[in-house]
């Protein structure tokens, strides 16, 4: 499991608890990117391994230094969760179900398939505007493009740790496209989420406005982008 943080220490300890109790056996890595606060001892101290990325350098760079270190030490599925206490990791297990059950190489899990989330208008706007590019792009329906719960197989994770194949900062229904590009099967499982209750939300004040402009930039980039 590859949990991406920056200044995270108000979560991250119940976030690794509640990992150690949902019984997944499996193995946590840490990814602390350029954290200023207590995140990287709060980890060390839980017996996780953890990556310490000296500056701030962006979430996708994050996932992605997860992705090669799976890849290096020759894991062959990885889940991704995020650290500020949002996803519910008890759940991970219908991620592992529908795998297994679709035959699918990556599974997103959609806090809206089976359960109401609640979120601002903006972020509903976002969301419902890039389920349908990716159902456009891809003919197949997704409900939460931007979740960042999601289990992979290694031929996947294996991609996405090369160079420019994952973005730096906002890897979400860019994604979708580039991996349907590719002729990964995608599919998406329910999962249950939490509003994030402390620390500073990407998607609060202009956030949102801004996430949107460069997801629309990212998607343009996966049209342009020649398969290799």
């Amino acid at each position: 499991m590859i949990i991406p943080v920056y200044n995270e220490e108000a979560c991250l300890a119940s976030v690794l608890n509640d990992v150690k109790n949902s019984n997944l056996n499996t193995d946590v890595l840490v990814v602390n990117d350029g954290s200023t606060d207590n995140t990287s001892e709060i980890a060390k101290q839980a017996g996780v391994k953890v990556l310490d990325i000296p500056f701030n350098m962006g979430y996708g760079l994050a996932i992605q230094t997860g992705f090669r270190f799976a890849t290096e030490y020759g894991y062959d599925f990885v889940i991704t969760m995020d650290g500020d206490g949002q996803h519910d990791p008890s759940f991970a297990k219908n991620l592992i179900e529908a795998m297994h059950r679709e035959e699918a190489d990556v599974v997103i899990g959609s806090r809206f398939l089976e359960r109401t989330y609640k979120m601002g208008i903006a972020r509903r706007i976002g969301v419902w505007l890039f389920s349908k590019i990716a159902r456009f792009y891809t003919g197949m329906k997704f409900t939460d493009p931007t979740s960042g719960f999601q289990l992979l197989k290694r031929r996947v994770f294996l991609y996405l740790s090369k160079g420019d194949n994952y973005p730096l900062d906002y890897p979400d229904v860019n994604i979708i496209m580039a991996l349907y590009k590719m002729r990964f099967k995608v599919i998406e499982a329910p999962v249950r989420m939490f509003e994030k209750s402390k620390g500073k939300s990407m998607h609060s004040g202009l956030g949102p406005l801004i996430y949107i402009v460069r997801m629309f930039l990212a998607i343009i980039m996966v049209f342009l982008r020649k398969e290799e």
